[in-house]
């Protein structure tokens, strides 16, 4: 397995995963695909500058087609969910779908034929099966709904046979597998998008409009986190079989790009600012342990032992002087909340529940956003929001899945490339880091190589501008 775990949480790892073989029908093979040697590299997260991999991939547009051809890695729960999304899409075609086990790959090709379409050739030998997908030549995306650790080098081969890399988040989990995906992406001309959908959801581009129309004024904070009591999936015997692995060693915010993409977008992140440091601390570790300890004294998952605190606390300044808290917490019980911050001059936004306040109202307390809605509504929402009410989350799965392949196929600029796949994952690593120091401040790597300065609108549904 590369650079393995060390002590008890191999043996559990190794344990469980022998089980699911055996089972058949659990396990890592059942979510997607184990993880390789290669996606265990150690963490490395120095800031030093990195020698271009070929010319910048900022402002790069997507080569026009008619019919976008999809290759789908990955057949579980995620990639069942984007799946039904890409069937509704116009001018979308899947010719290839992927997965560890042979039943969710029939299961795939059955839901692209009741939708109309070609059966499409499956891939179920073997963990490195997805290499074989990716050098098809009737595929222009690939849409890699797996494991985290497979993220990368799953892009990197999409990437190199051709092929566009539509990646679930987070896009990396190690500052040297972010600059692998950037220098790919730029060797091979070639995109790799990481599919964050919060970008797209309908507060988010709604909050993004109002930051345009220069609502709040100077933007000077912000705020994004990703809270959410995963105990139930950390602990099924599907997702928790790998997602509970990261718990183990690590200790940080594991999964930052939920909360930090929509912020990133109000910042003007790599379009005329950046992430520059980040300091960080984590509590203890009690609410993942509390639930191992009301499992069946004969489970032998009752030996977990967990790292990762319970609350990860992070604070992000970047270079013209905004700050950005960033949270993490996925065992604590509480209501789900992305927090969804932003605030400066003339007023500030807040989320769950969404709320707005603009200096001069008069009274000094939260008011509704309603009367806000119909001015600033995104053009995204106005036009796919009956499509959107079928589709995950609310509806921006659907929204950000359309969104992006109107880019390929009118051949636009994408409103999310590698440069923030990198800079959005960066936190994961940095925060570890920083915690490991007891929350010393860390520089975050500039992807960008100094384009960041460069100013440019993420014109989200409305044609993307090309660099100048």
């Amino acid at each position: 397995m590369g650079d393995e775990k060390k002590g008890p949480a191999v043996s559990r790892r190794r344990v469980l995963q022998s089980a699911a073989a055996v089972a058949g029908g659990l396990g890592l093979k059942a979510i997607g695909l184990a993880p390789s040697a290669e996606a265990q590299a150690p963490p490395a997260t120095t800031a030093a500058p990195r020698a271009s991999g070929g010319a910048t991939m900022i402002g790069v547009p997507f080569e026009p087609r008619p019919v976008v051809r999809i290759g789908l890695i990955g057949h579980g729960g995620r990639g069942t969910s984007l799946l039904h999304d890409l069937l509704g899409i116009p001018g979308v075609t899947v010719n290839a779908v992927c997965d560890l086990v042979k039943e969710r790959v029939e299961s795939a090709q059955n839901e692209v034929e009741k939708a109309g379409q070609k059966r499409p050739q499956g891939y179920s030998s073997g963990e490195h099966d997805f290499e074989n997908l990716v050098k098809r030549d009737d595929l222009d995306v690939v849409y890699i709904p797996t494991p985290w650790r497979w993220h990368v080098p799953m892009a990197v081969a999409a990437m190199e046979a051709g092929k566009h890399a539509f990646v679930e988040v987070p896009a990396a989990t190690t500052i040297e597998d972010c600059w692998r995906l950037v220098e790919t992406s730029e060797k091979t001309r070639r995109h790799c998008v990481m599919l964050e959908n919060c970008c797209y959801g309908e507060n988010e581009l709604m909050v993004l409009n109002m930051v345009r129309a220069g609502l709040f004024g100077d933007l000077t904070h912000a705020e994004g986190a990703y809270l959410h009591d995963l105990r139930k999936v950390l602990y099924d015997d599907h997702e928790g079989l790998w997602r509970r692995d990261e718990h183990f060693t690590r200790n940080g915010n594991l999964y930052p790009t939920h909360g930090l993409g929509p912020v990133a977008h109000y910042l003007d992140i790599n379009r005329g600012d950046r992430f520059e440091r980040l300091v960080s601390l984590s509590s203890k570790e009690a609410s993942l342990s509390a639930t191992r300890d009301k499992l069946p004294a004969s489970d032998p998952r009752r030996k977990d032992t967990f790292t990762c605190g319970d609350m990860n606390t992070s604070i992000i300044r970047t270079e013209r002087g905004r700050t950005v808290l960033l949270q993490h917490d996925v065992v604590t019980p509480r209501p789900y909340s992305r927090l969804n911050h932003v605030a400066g001059t003339k007023g500030a936004f807040y989320d769950y529940p969404p709320r707005i306040f603009v200096d001069g109202s008069g009274k000094e307390e939260w008011a509704s956003v309603k009367p806000y809605r119909k001015q600033y509504e995104h053009a995204l929402w106005t036009r796919l929001r009956k499509l959107a009410s079928k589709s995950g989350h609310g509806g921006m799965d659907y929204v950000m899945s359309w969104r992006l392949l109107q880019c390929v196929r009118e051949g636009l600029v994408p409103d999310m490339d590698v440069y923030d796949a990198a800079a959005w994952s960066a936190p994961a690593p940095l925060s570890e880091e920083s915690v490991k120091s007891g929350g010393s401040a860390v520089e975050f790597p500039d992807f960008t190589r100094g384009r960041w300065q460069e100013p440019r609108l993420v014109l989200v549904g409305e044609p993307a501008r090309t660099a100048v």
